[in-house]
């Protein structure tokens, strides 16, 4: 007798519902939009200009016969929607599919999973942030680690980061990982910009905020050592069933 073979979620399903489950627990509410979205949505309420680089047809899907309407780029679209229909205090997460006009490779997918995290209320903090930030990877990682902000820039958050968190695997000393490093590059963030506070209502001298988006394939392939990010997503049961 043949023995049958038990199907089980997708290794990105889990990772989704474990980083889901991780905001939970911090307090945070499950959002969703649509992935097809109108560009008021994907780009103005972000406070990204028309003439920004990220409109161009190099990153983004356009749809055809649908004026001003993209594939999503980002997730942050949720922010917007959920603002628009709640007030503060607000603590989202919203994970998602999101689409990027660009080559496939090893580390990058024209479509890929990227989770949002979204917090507004009087007292919010780039030290808050930290601490969500450390909370969320230490418990996806299951270590403890270490993070570090850089300034950067971002058009929807002011000032804008880049998160590096220390290396989960060496632990600061230097591998392949890290570059011999001790660091890994994770994750943009920022405090929520006045501009899209006052977009949607919401009082910018009264209320801020912090915004953090990244890339669950990234996530799962620094988790799990996977060295193609197509693997994700081509359906061979040979890597599937290692989850």
């Amino acid at each position: 007798m043949n023995k049958q073979i038990k199907g089980h979620l997708h290794p990105m399903t889990q990772m989704i519902n474990e980083i889901n489950s991780i905001f939970f627990d911090m307090g945070f509410e499950i959002a969703d939009g649509p992935e097809m979205e109108s560009e008021h949505y994907n780009f103005d309420a972000l406070n990204i200009p028309e003439n920004h680089p990220a409109r161009g047809m190099q990153d983004t899907f356009w749809v055809k016969d649908k004026k001003s309407t993209v594939m999503r780029t980002h997730t942050s679209n949720v922010q917007i929607r959920y603002m628009q229909n709640n007030k503060p205090p607000l603590r989202i997460i919203a994970p998602g599919k999101v689409f990027r006009n660009e080559a496939t490779d090893s580390t990058h997918e024209a479509q890929f999973y990227q989770v949002e995290a979204f917090m507004v209320d009087e007292t919010t903090t780039l030290g808050t942030l930290k601490g969500v930030i450390k909370i969320f990877l230490e418990k996806f990682f299951n270590k403890d680690i270490d993070i570090r902000f850089r300034p950067s820039y971002f058009p929807f958050v002011e000032p804008g980061i880049e998160v590096d968190m220390s290396c989960f695997k060496c632990e600061g000393k230097g591998c392949s990982i890290c570059k011999n490093t001790g660091w890994i590059e994770v994750l943009g963030a920022g405090m929520v910009h006045p501009n899209v506070l006052d977009g949607v209502g919401i009082d910018s001298k009264k209320y801020q905020g912090f915004a953090f988006g990244v890339g669950i394939d990234r996530l799962g392939m620094l988790k799990y050592g996977i060295d193609d990010v197509r693997l994700l997503y081509q359906g061979d049961l040979r890597f599937v069933n290692q989850f």
